[in-house]
């Protein structure tokens, strides 16, 4: 029993709210995650509705032995004295599921009018606190990216793959894109999402980088001089082609410069096969073998193993047996491989490795949502994405980040390209975001999610451009948390929880999953508790990450048994997992009952 009710003054800190409001999943996503070294509560009663703050709505949090905190009468009739004693209006509007009340004041009222009826409120010894409803809106959906503007390819209407419509699910987190390339330049908007790749070019003259092998991936350039690559063909400067790639997918967004990448909370592998005019099937068919997981003799396994991989490159020709079983390999080991459709102007069906099974072959789109002029076409590409065309403006390509030195290394820079392999980073980071928010996906369901919820081409594509414009926000709606197995794991082990003292935790072992947990990791939980508002409840990822569930509030219900939902779609699936329950106030105690998983 209670000694006073005014050991019960409750309510939640600011910083806490405000942190797990920024940190908030999407609607969709019931728990809000904040940092466990947040304190959850204060023991006097306070209010956060601090003088001059423009507020429509309060909620007030009544102390547990006060009448209003159980009688919606009583809360009314409260309201209406202290709108006597104010003169503004103070209606009674419902009861919060934490018992808190609802109160509005009326129409526009003013910054003084607030904080009169705040005054008010907390002068009042029967109330906990007085907090303001705020207006709450989606995060992350205009970066402050400096280009970001003309980044139409992500957000424009006609033909932009309304990608910020994702980027409130996901952004790729927990995700590694193996970019197949000419390797990566150093870019301060990109370096934060570079984790370790490898040179594959085994032959020196095409490597100029004076080795073969090894686990460097960095671009030293692949320019070339008047027919050293052909009779004929003319000189060209170097093209850090991987670098541009690589920024489509993931540069650094809201960092205050530069562009925003479409799945910037992913990582880029950059796995270098192409160098001084080109390179050969055997590097890249081991390239592929490597980032998805596979064994290639003579090279470090790989510790970076990549869902997605990038392969904006391509020959002419049938595809070849050897480079079919290296992708069906990547494949089956659960990596997902995005290709570029050629820039020929012709059939697909003539362009390797696009022509392929079991890859996404990527055609180009303009600014109106056209096929682009030099875009490969045909019935064996699956999807078009923006990929440019400059020939009227050069606005009109695609913007990413680059190097300034036309042989080698120099300065970086961004500048706008055009070409199927621009497209095609598109659909990688779409893949990306796509795996993130359902790490259960498979490669022939992230293809299929892609395709069934394209737009139609705003344009005209003669001679087929697969199943139209992929729409991110669309996709990505459609495949989160969607293919969970629903497999539980379980603890029925009994563990008390002392009154006012140090956190007790929970174990469960979860074994046989592959890859990342989903994200919407299930957490069922049965605490028996005779004052559940004491009570702060976290998830314990196997890496020791935590997941706020409940924090301490004014909420004098008996218990908890529910179920909380977590985007855990950043954390290996496999391992030893924790709940961990604190009883931060004194006089009551409970037990954990048993709790589980359910991925």
């Amino acid at each position: 029993m209670r000694t006073s009710p005014e050991l019960r003054r409750k309510l939640i800190s600011v910083a806490a709210v405000s942190a797990a409001l920024l940190t908030a999943a999407p609607a969709s996503v019931a728990v809000a995650q904040e940092a466990a070294s947040r304190q959850a509560a204060v023991p006097a009663a306070q209010t956060e509705a601090a003088p001059g703050i423009q507020a429509e709505r309060l909620i007030v949090g009544y102390k547990s032995g006060a009448t209003e905190a159980k009688s919606n009468k009583a809360a009314a009739a409260d309201a209406e004295s202290k709108a006597e004693k104010t003169g503004e209006d103070i209606d009674f509007q419902r009861r919060l599921g934490t018992g808190a009340a609802l109160v509005e004041l009326g129409t526009h009222p003013t910054r003084a009018s607030v904080a009169d009826v705040v005054a008010q409120y907390k002068a009042d010894p029967q109330v906990a606190y007085v907090v303001p409803d705020r207006l709450n809106k989606p995060t992350a959906v205009t970066p402050n990216d400096t280009e970001y503007s003309k980044q139409w390819d992500l957000f424009e209407s006609t033909a932009g793959m309304n990608v910020p419509g994702a980027w409130d699910t996901t952004t790729g987190s927990g995700v590694t894109v193996a970019v197949i390339d000419t390797g990566y330049v150093t870019h301060s908007d990109l370096a934060a999402n570079i984790v370790g790749g490898y040179d594959f070019i085994s032959d020196t003259a095409v490597s100029v980088d004076g080795n073969g092998r090894d686990s460097n991936p960095a671009d030293p350039g692949d320019w070339y001089n008047d027919n050293e690559c052909g009779q004929g063909i003319a000189a060209s400067g170097s093209s850090w082609h991987g670098t541009h790639v690589a920024g489509t997918i993931a540069a650094a967004t809201n960092n205050g410069k530069g562009v925003a990448g479409i799945a910037h909370g992913a990582k880029i592998s950059p796995v270098r096969v192409l160098g001084k005019c080109g390179g050969y099937d055997s590097d890249i068919i081991d390239a592929i073998t490597w980032a998805s997981g596979g064994t290639v003799s003579g090279v470090p396994a790989n510790t970076n193993v990549a869902k997605v991989i990038n392969m904006s490159l391509g020959g002419g020709g049938a595809c070849s047996s050897a480079t079919q079983s290296a992708i069906n390999g990547a494949v089956n080991r659960g990596t997902s491989v995005v290709v570029a459709a050629g820039n020929e102007n012709q059939n697909v069906s003539n362009a390797s490795p696009a022509n392929c099974n079991n890859v996404i072959a990527v055609a180009a789109t303009n600014r109106a949502g056209s096929r682009a002029s030099y875009s490969n076409y045909g019935s064996l590409v699956d999807i078009a994405a923006p990929g440019g065309e400059t020939r009227t403006s050069t606005a009109n390509g695609i913007l990413s980040t680059l190097n300034s030195g036309t042989k080698t290394p120099s300065s970086e820079n961004y500048a706008y390209y055009q070409g199927t392999s621009m497209a095609t980073p598109h659909v990688a980071g779409l893949a990306a975001l796509m795996k993130s928010a359902n790490s259960a996906l498979t490669p022939a369901q992230i293809e299929s999610a892609i395709k069934a919820n394209a737009r139609a081409l705003p344009g005209t594509c003669s001679g087929g451009c697969g199943a139209g414009l992929a729409d991110a926000a669309k996709t990505v709606q459609a495949v989160k948390g969607g293919t969970s197995t629903g497999t539980t794991f379980s603890s029925t082990t009994a563990v008390a929880i002392p009154d006012n003292g140090a956190a007790i935790e929970s174990p469960i072992s979860v074994t046989g999953r592959s890859g990342n947990a989903p994200s919407a990791l299930q957490v069922g939980v049965d605490i028996t508790h005779t004052y559940r508002g004491d009570l702060v409840i976290d998830l314990v990822a196997p890496d020791g990450s935590t997941y706020r569930l409940k924090s301490a509030a004014s909420d004098s219900a008996d218990n908890v048994n529910t179920t909380y939902t977590v985007n855990a779609s950043s954390e290996v699936a496999n391992g030893t997992w924790k709940l961990r329950v604190q009883d931060t106030a004194a006089q009551d105690t409970g037990t954990l009952n048993g709790w589980k998983l359910t991925f």
